[in-house]
């Protein structure tokens, strides 16, 4: 029998072994399932690394916010998405997240155009069951307020691109306005309109940085 081997990234242990419960206990018509299992950014990049030089993964789950590198680079399950694309094309990607905020979906859209979306609430042993046999055979595959905001997004195409990012992930460690321009080679007027644009975008724009940093991690860019 055909065997559609998932490889499910979560830094939350417990979720994985359950993803992995579950689907290796199902009972599919035309296949079975092998679920192997990383907690981490850097043993997931491995993971997907590896597959590329041997046995393709059929199905990649990968949670959005992971467990930050070692390193002092900003990390994700959506940096994960964008490295599948590029070099195991051929897997299918399937985001399973708590985020539900429909500029945070835009964005790994934009970026990763997944196979599928699940938000983690509305995860159960029958969804588990049905997106995988729907990405397999018929992708894509979303929950319910997966796809309530896929259509809300549709009407708002704004997305953050790397300096945001990076500015949001340097204001959040401490680091100051000045100090953060020749960190990503700009200049100190650029990060400042880049972060009255970011205040307007999240809609506090008399807000502070302290409350930028919480609108920001309420939408899972930190």
């Amino acid at each position: 029998m055909r065997v559609i081997r998932i490889l499910a990234i979560d830094d939350h242990e417990m979720t994985t072994t359950g993803y992995k419960y579950i689907l290796e206990a199902e009972e599919f018509n035309d296949f079975e399932v092998r679920v192997e299992i990383a907690t981490s950014y850097e043993m997931g990049k491995e993971k997907i690394e590896f597959s590329a030089r041997s046995l393709n993964y059929d199905i990649i789950l990968l949670d959005i916010q992971l467990f930050p590198s070692h390193s002092k680079e900003i990390r994700s399950g959506e940096d994960l998405g964008i490295l599948a694309r590029e070099i195991v094309p051929e897997s299918k990607v399937v985001f399973m997240s708590s985020f539900s905020d429909n500029l945070r979906i835009n964005s790994i859209f934009k970026s990763v155009d997944p196979d599928g979306y699940m938000v983690k609430s509305e995860i159960d042993e029958k969804s588990l069951r049905i997106m995988v046999e729907t990405v397999v055979t018929k992708p894509p595959y979303y929950t319910a307020g997966a796809f309530a905001a896929i259509r809300r997004r549709m009407t708002n195409d704004v997305v953050l691109d790397e300096l945001d990012k990076k500015i949001l992930y340097y204001i959040s460690i401490g680091t100051r306005t000045k100090d953060i321009a020749p960190l990503i080679s700009s200049a100190t007027t650029t990060v400042e309109s880049r972060k009255r644009q970011l205040k307007a975008l999240f809609g506090i724009e008399n807000g502070n940085d302290i409350n930028l940093i919480e609108e920001a991690r309420k939408k899972g860019f930190i």
